[in-house]
């Protein structure tokens, strides 16, 4: 499936002139991970991986955990282009996502998924519903595992934290590291400029 067909569904949701989100753009040679912190509905994180020309991603309820003993619900949404891995604003109420997004964690990552030894690919991976990866982030690193613990239209993920030398149950990043990797704002903050665009 080509890149622009991978994103329809993200473009027919959107009025991009009016939201100032991004449409798409050009491939990287590393592949990227990226954490947005949400507050539209409800305040959310929004975990995405570069993966075949797109960031696959999953809106987490909580946000990701240093603790390898929590399990976390990650919902699965539409592919994004790759650009809006650095996509911080408000999208304007009337638009779908409404509300203020920042760039809480960023990075690259290694996909460490295999079976019997063979690696497998990031897009394999989630098509079968258990990847394995490790992040290279300024909040966030070490082993990560994604698995798919529903079926249907709209399946349910778990997003857990690997037991490796990254983990540490102590740490709360969510609550102690609120800030941007970005701009350095909050979402508070980013929510105050409304008008900004």
């Amino acid at each position: 499936m080509a890149r622009n067909d991978r994103l329809r569904r993200y473009r027919e949701k959107r009025n991009l002139a009016r939201s100032g989100e991004p449409a798409g753009g050009r491939r990287r040679s590393r592949p990227r991970f990226v954490i947005q912190q949400h507050d539209a509905t409800t305040m959310h994180y929004d975990f995405r991986l570069e993966a075949g020309g797109v960031l696959k991603s999953w809106a987490v309820p909580k946000g990701p955990s240093t603790d390898p003993r929590e399990k976390r619900l990650a919902m699965p949404t539409e592919d994004h282009p790759l650009d809006y891995a650095r996509f911080e604003g408000v999208i304007p109420e009337g638009e779908y996502g409404a509300g203020p997004v920042i760039v809480w964690d960023a990075g690259t990552y290694r996909n460490q998924t295999h079976i019997d030894g063979e690696a497998v690919p990031v897009e394999r991976a989630v098509e079968d519903g258990h990847l394995s990866v490790w992040l290279d982030g300024r909040k966030v690193s070490g082993g990560y595992a994604l698995t798919r613990i529903g079926a249907g239209e709209r399946p349910r993920w778990l997003l857990v934290k690997e037991a490796d030398e990254r983990a540490d149950a102590r740490r709360k990043p969510v609550r102690s590291r609120p800030e941007s990797v970005l701009s350095g704002r909050t979402i508070q903050q980013v929510a105050g400029e409304q008008g900004h665009r």
